[in-house]
């Protein structure tokens, strides 16, 4: 089994057809084990809740995709013991604690972390997390 860490821009794609939701979805097999921050569950209804108020979400719709999220094989860590590891990551990189507190998941569980964030992708794909970062359209297929 393939442990992986997906964040909210992977998440997203389960739920909502955008674009890669496919290869988002091929994240979801029985030979992947996905682990993610508890972050990503406020993060999620954050997104959901931005697209219904642009109307892209119908009102009835959007906390069944909520409780649809619920039910996703996601494995959630606390952030609380992810903090002082991401907060590193965070000032030495300058990226966001959003941003580092999946970062440092992947490096905790010695895993990748795949994403479907084209600019956080960008600009991480030549440093230190090269090896680490995967974007979601390159996952191994289980």
């Amino acid at each position: 089994m393939t442990r992986l860490v997906v964040d909210a821009s992977v998440a997203v794609k389960w739920l909502v057809p955008e674009g890669h939701a496919d290869a988002a979805r091929r994240i979801l097999s029985p030979n992947h084990e996905l682990l993610a921050p508890d972050l990503i569950w406020a993060e999620v209804g954050n997104v959901i809740w931005k697209k219904w108020r642009r109307g892209e979400v119908p009102g009835h719709a959007a906390g069944d995709l909520l409780q649809d999220f619920r039910r996703y094989p996601v494995q959630t860590f606390a952030s609380r013991a992810l903090m002082s590891t991401a907060w590193g990551l965070a000032e030495r990189y300058r990226r966001s604690f959003y941003d580092s507190l999946y970062l440092a998941l992947a490096a905790s569980a010695e895993c990748p972390l795949v994403t479907a964030d084209l600019k956080l992708y960008n600009q991480l794909k030549a440093g230190p997390f090269a090896e680490s970062l995967v974007w979601v359209e390159d996952t191994p297929r289980a």
